[in-house]
């Protein structure tokens, strides 16, 4: 059997589109399932819209997502380059064939056209299925706007414009020809070219590629997503914080499904399952909160030390300065604290003034506080007692709370709220006795004094 090799052709025009993330994805996923290759090129060749900052998003969208491509820009296999701005030797090559056979000639305006066959064109699609289309009737005639209806038009499509540069069918499929690609997967709005494409695979003597059109990705109204959209930017996923794994999961999802009912799989087992069978044929709905439930998932699964890895390349990310006021030892203590709490990266933002900001108390839960008439007394004993540890930890913490409650003949649950609102100023948080022995017994110390005489007066 050949090689199996797939492709991803993006044109940098703008950031990495979740549509495009996903047939990326795919892509990969089929290579990796037939131990094939899979190819990263870009078609660069709009000069005006294009730009250094839209590759870098794409190379960085694709690695973040874990997709190494086996060819491509940093990678050339000989078969290079991959960019189509650096191949116009490669095209004109092709063209001169096509011309010398008949195939293509150059109109009264100057571009050059590409003489449609006169049988019909079969496309086997391995998703829509088969399809046969007369390309001299469908391109016979042209809507006009001026008289709003169809007129007469030359049904053999420009290859080459006037001024020089190539169209998107031609220069696609000669890469595809060059690169030896064998399976082209692609969105399903994509479809409406390809018998285009497989007549210039025919007449440049080569067979086409496996097409596969996979179903369009819209938003939950059923609309189709645009830029606009949450979640459709890449670039949205890295800086909120969500975890590569559980986003590449989810876009596995969109338009393919391993028949079971499972949601949450290893990339190992979605690269098994990964084949034609295995995609849909309806359009996906993208959904935001099953791609964040998947996200809690996965986070609730890593270990303290990678979630204190994912947590700090997520704070860095976010440019902000309050990050580097403590020491990382600290830090890195706290967010172990916060990770049982943690379903999203961002919701350390939340924890993080309870654990290093001596911000106010809130509001609720102060009044509720200076309402138990026993509170004051009682969190004045806890006072004492805590400042009493010779060495700050949770276990000498437990028994300072112990000789407490010991002292005033209750049960510690009777102030163990008083103490969660003065030590953090919320009603509620992470785990007590750990945040107060991260905290740290003298800005404990400091916030119950300050937060006694607040709330008591």
């Amino acid at each position: 059997m050949t090689q199996v090799r797939t492709r991803f052709a993006p044109s940098p025009t703008g950031y990495l589109h979740v549509g495009g993330a996903r047939t990326a994805l795919f892509n990969w996923l089929f290579a990796r399932h037939h131990g094939g290759e899979f190819v990263l090129r870009v078609e660069d060749t709009d000069a005006a819209r294009n730009t250094e900052e839209a590759v870098r998003a794409i190379f960085d969208g694709l690695r973040w997502l874990g997709l190494d491509w086996d060819a491509g820009p940093e990678k050339d296999d000989g078969r290079g380059p991959y960019f189509q701005s650096q191949r116009t030797g490669i095209y004109e090559r092709h063209l001169d064939a096509l011309t010398e056979a008949g195939r293509a000639y150059v109109d009264e305006g100057g571009a050059v056209r590409f003489r449609v066959p006169e049988q019909p064109v079969t496309v086997d699609d391995k998703i829509c299925g088969s399809r046969t289309i007369d390309l001299v009737e469908e391109g016979s005639t042209c809507y006009d706007p001026e008289s709003k209806q169809n007129v007469a038009a030359n049904p053999d499509f420009v290859i080459r414009r006037a001024d020089g540069s190539f169209l998107f069918h031609f220069v696609n499929v000669v890469d595809d020809i060059e690169m030896a690609i064998t399976h082209v997967i692609r969105g399903g709005d994509h479809l409406a070219n390809t018998p285009k494409h497989v007549a210039l695979f025919e007449a440049l003597g080569c067979p086409p590629p496996e097409f596969a059109h996979i179903p369009l990705i819209l938003n939950k109204n059923g609309s189709k997503m645009s830029k606009r959209d949450e979640g459709a930017s890449m670039d949205s996923y890295i800086r909120e914080g969500f975890l590569p794994e559980a986003v590449r999961n989810y876009l596995s999802l969109l338009g393919w499904s391993p028949k079971d009912d499972r949601e949450k799989m290893p990339i190992e087992d979605i690269i098994a399952l990964f084949d034609y069978d295995h995609l849909n044929h309806a359009n996906a709905k993208f959904d935001m909160e099953k791609c964040q439930w998947l996200n809690s998932e996965y986070l609730a699964d890593v270990d303290a030390e990678t979630f204190v890895k994912r947590a700090r390349d997520w704070m860095e990310g976010t440019g902000e300065s309050m990050w580097q006021d403590e020491a990382a030892p600290t830090v890195d203590a706290a967010l172990r604290v916060m990770q049982p709490k943690i379903k999203h990266l961002p919701e350390i933002k939340e924890h993080w003034p309870r654990f290093f900001a001596d911000d106010g108390v809130d509001a609720e839960a102060g009044a509720k506080v200076a309402g138990d008439p026993g509170a004051k007394d009682q969190l004045g004993v806890v006072r004492s007692h805590l400042a009493q540890v010779e060495d700050w930890s949770e276990d000498s913490i437990t028994g300072a709370l112990d000789a407490a409650a010991g002292e005033l003949g209750i049960k510690k649950g009777k102030f163990m709220f008083g103490l969660r609102v003065l030590a953090t100023g919320a009603a509620q948080g992470t785990d007590l006795l750990p945040t107060l022995a991260v905290v740290g017994q003298e800005r404990i110390l400091s916030r119950l004094d300050r937060r006694l005489a607040e709330i008591f007066g």
